[in-house]
């Protein structure tokens, strides 16, 4: 089977947000489309929810086995993907499909773009009421006319062409802000990068995600690197805000969550129902927001 578009997940112990994930997914899935899912030996269920997918052919590739780290996991997912291009879904972020496809097909009617980035909404499941958006569209303009090196933007909304992994590479498994490395390598590189207007997806903040781990000093220690390797000038968003809120939340909420000014500041993690209705609204929200802007490729 000759596929178009390779959707890969890696997660770990994250079922409720896996579970949300999939049941979008599956029903607007194409037959020219893969799902591909590593599982790092998960003890919530999720191995089995996906094993039971997998044996009744609802996802196309399945593996559960321990991960080195975060890196190692995603690397796995993108060198088993057959698809032309590579979709990346994180567990707990909400991915606009028919945005997503957009993005695909500007890709396959123009064979030179190596990858596709676009705006994108920012959410925080402890404070559900409140949804943003950013753009990284100045510095990818900036960087576009030579003014700068490279530029960082977040992996949520990024599609490659899988035959230009052999030239970007894939995640650097000694990093553990693995997007940020990524987006500063494949820009100095010069990759021909194409900005989507739209928006294909939402990064939604939630407790116990990877990045909650990174501590300042190793947010100084791989920023140094990046800055030296990639001659990267800063823009003030070295770390994007989302990360440091995504950190902030899995910190007070796994290392402090019996503190009372904790319990003042965020609230509990919602149940698998609260959930569903408080991604449902997500799912709504970017779906109305790609109807009313503006959209268009720019490259």
């Amino acid at each position: 089977m000759n596929y178009t578009l390779s959707y890969i997940i890696s997660t770990k112990n994250r079922l409720p947000f896996l579970k949300i994930l999939l049941e979008n997914l599956l029903p607007q899935l194409n037959a020219n489309e893969e799902i591909i899912v590593v599982d790092g030996n998960s003890t919530d269920g999720s191995k089995e929810y996906l094993n039971d997918l997998f044996l009744n052919n609802k996802i196309h590739q399945f593996i559960s086995e321990p991960d080195k780290n975060q890196a190692h996991g995603w690397n796995k997912a993108f060198l088993m993907a057959k698809g032309t291009i590579i979709k990346k879904l994180i567990d707990d972020d909400v991915h606009d499909i028919d945005a997503i496809r957009q993005c695909k097909n500007f890709m396959l009617t123009n064979p030179e773009i190596d990858a596709c980035i676009s705006n994108c909404m920012e959410a925080d499941i402890t404070n559900s009421a409140i949804i943003g958006t950013t753009t990284r569209l100045p510095w990818f303009n900036e960087w576009k006319s030579g003014k700068t090196a490279s530029f960082t933007f977040s992996d949520v909304s990024l599609l490659i062409r899988r035959s230009s992994l052999s030239f970007l590479g894939i995640f650097d498994t000694q990093f553990k802000m693995i997007d940020w490395e990524y987006s500063l390598r494949i820009s100095y590189l010069q990759a021909k990068i194409a900005y989507y207007t739209g928006y294909n997806s939402i990064s939604v903040a939630t407790p116990g995600n990877v990045t909650s781990t990174a501590t300042k000093k190793l947010f100084k220690l791989e920023g140094d690197i990046g800055k030296l390797k990639y001659n990267y000038k800063g823009d003030e968003a070295d770390i994007s805000f989302y990360s440091r809120v995504k950190i902030w939340i899995g910190k007070s909420y796994y290392g402090l969550r019996n503190a009372k000014q904790i319990e003042k500041t965020i609230s509990p993690m919602p149940d698998e129902e609260v959930l569903r209705k408080i991604y449902s609204v997500y799912y709504q929200k970017i779906a109305e927001l790609n109807r009313i802007s503006k959209l268009e490729f720019i490259y």
